[in-house]
């Protein structure tokens, strides 16, 4: 029982500075700080265990990677980040920590973190922010790159290939609905028609 006194009285000051820095942080708003913590420590814990398990593999580190695969991998992240995030699809995954909002420009959605402070708040920022998955996505890739780089090109060239279509779609709805027509024309140096002079 001593050392649960001691562990106690020891621990008072910190979680006092922790409860004081958190007040004055979110100044009353209800913020995850320590819920988003916790997302950080599960961050480190598995890029640790996944290092530890490259390390135990024996297999080594590429010294430079191909720009190639470097763009690769970057556009994939783009497109995994953001298909978890906003897609439809992947709603089912969000739904335990979001409520819908409303369509949010082509196939993707508006959602809203459901619960405020806590884990749930936290897990629901995340998965509903492709910037911040950008970075758990890319550690996978990179991990997958290091450790099986044949399957992890392969499954990035997948997203690759979906951004790419993605880009296709939206170049392709801008000339059904006739974005690119009337912006060229005239030929006053001005833009002033013969009409209008």
């Amino acid at each position: 029982m001593a050392i649960a006194d001691e562990v106690q009285r020891i621990g008072a000051p910190v979680r006092r500075w922790a409860r004081t820095q958190k007040h004055e942080y979110t100044d009353g708003e209800p913020r995850p700080l320590g819920a988003d913590l916790g997302a950080m420590g599960v961050y480190v814990g598995l890029v640790s265990a996944a290092a530890a398990a490259v390390r135990a593999s024996g297999r080594e580190l590429p010294e430079r990677i191909p720009p190639g695969d470097v763009a690769l991998l970057t556009v994939a992240t783009f497109r995994l980040a953001r298909r978890i995030a906003k897609d439809p699809v992947t709603a089912p995954l969000r739904a335990p920590f979001v409520r819908f909002e409303g369509p949010s420009g082509h196939a993707e959605v508006a959602e809203e973190v459901r619960e405020h402070g806590g884990v749930k708040h936290a897990v629901g920022e995340l998965l509903t922010c492709p910037f911040c998955l950008a970075q758990w996505v890319g550690t996978g890739f990179v991990f997958g790159y290091v450790s099986a780089p044949r399957a992890t090109r392969l499954a990035a060239l997948t997203m690759t290939m979906i951004a790419g279509s993605d880009v296709l779609q939206f170049a392709y709805d801008a000339i059904q609905n006739g974005l690119f027509t009337g912006a060229v024309g005239t030929d006053e140096p001005d833009g002033v028609d013969d009409a209008a002079r």
